[in-house]
């Protein structure tokens, strides 16, 4: 069932559910932390329309810098900013920050720990007919590796203002990641969100397996939860919105409870969300694992839902693999 200190919208398992793309919040965050705080700055490579940046360049644009097509430029720029008393935010396609940008990123924003939030956008394969060149499926391992990088996934809009918000007030490099595509909004004002803690949005009596999420698809892990429940498998369902720093404790208490564990996330399963709960699980509480997400493959051009039931990312696979890890968990 719902957990209900997880406060979700009402309509979180309805048909009708208001669908809104997680950029957006990104771009509403921008302009309650630049009111909130006069340091905070954000520099965009020709993409201020699509980023969401537009919002805060019309209303601070003393305060906003077009950068053109140059993430290299747009990354170390910002780094200067972030060690001069700044709270820079640099806003592209992941695929192109911090996918081409990387090593700038590396070495003059996280190496100086430079107070620098860096915003892919359209990241995922739910990009959709853009395909596979601008799918970043990548990232969140790129990212989470880099020393003093934190890493936050918002699973809708509203998680993503919160996310915004929250990374201005944060010393150092944050990198957030948002979805091109409409999204189900099924958080609230009132849910939960602390940097660094996975909140429990769904927990059945006695459950036998944990599905940790992040990303809009934590939204997929609900509804499949919801089916497993009729069909006589109990779950619990986390949303990890934070991949680094991992909440350790949370994730392990949940699998020590449940005894398996699914993870969920659009991106590849190699480095993202799976391979950092992997890696915690292992260092303290090995159990048997499934992992939804891109199998070694690229994606290509295609609606968003199709792509994500192609390559294994909709609730019937997350099904599938709750059954599967079952399986494993009784031998």
């Amino acid at each position: 069932m719902l957990n209900p200190k997880a406060k979700l919208n009402p309509k979180v398992l309805e048909s009708d559910i208001e669908q809104k793309p997680t950029r957006d919040g990104y771009g509403q965050g921008l302009v309650i932390a630049g009111e909130a705080d006069p340091n905070v700055v954000v520099l965009c490579a020709d993409l201020t329309e699509s980023t969401r940046s537009e919002g805060f360049a019309k209303k601070f644009p003393e305060r906003f810098f077009e950068m053109g097509v140059a993430e290299q430029n747009l990354a170390t720029v910002a780094a200067g900013l972030g060690i001069s008393g700044k709270i820079p935010f640099i806003s592209s396609y992941a695929v192109f920050s911090p996918g081409r940008n990387w090593e700038q990123i590396r070495t003059t924003i996280a190496y100086n720990d430079s107070n620098v939030k860096v915003a892919g956008a359209h990241a995922g394969v739910s990009v959709g007919p853009d395909g596979a060149t601008h799918q970043a499926i990548e990232d969140i391992a790129t990212m989470r590796v880099m020393a003093n990088m934190k890493v936050f996934v918002p699973c809708d809009m509203i998680e993503a203002r919160k996310a915004t918000i929250a990374a201005a007030k944060i010393w150092g490099p944050v990198y957030l990641r948002f979805a091109r595509e409409k999204t189900p909004v099924f958080t609230s004002e009132a849910t939960p969100f602390e940097p660094g803690r996975a909140e429990i949005f769904w927990e059945s009596e006695k459950p036998e397996v944990a599905i940790i999420g992040c990303g809009p698809l934590v939204h997929n892990a609900l509804l499949a939860a919801k089916e497993l429940e009729a069909e006589g498998i109990s779950t619990m369902v986390l949303n990890n919105h934070t991949i680094k720093p991992i909440d350790e404790k949370r994730i392990i208490e949940a699998v020590k409870k449940c005894g398996a564990v699914v993870t969920v996330e659009e991106h590849q399963i190699a480095g993202g969300l799976g391979g950092a709960v992997a890696e915690a699980l292992a260092k303290n509480y090995p159990a048997p694992m499934e992992f939804i997400g891109m199998q070694d493959t690229f994606g290509e051009s295609g609606t968003p839902n199709e792509l994500i039931e192609k390559y294994g990312m909709g609730v019937k696979s997350i099904k599938e693999a709750v059954k599967k890890v079952l399986k494993r968990k009784e031998k």
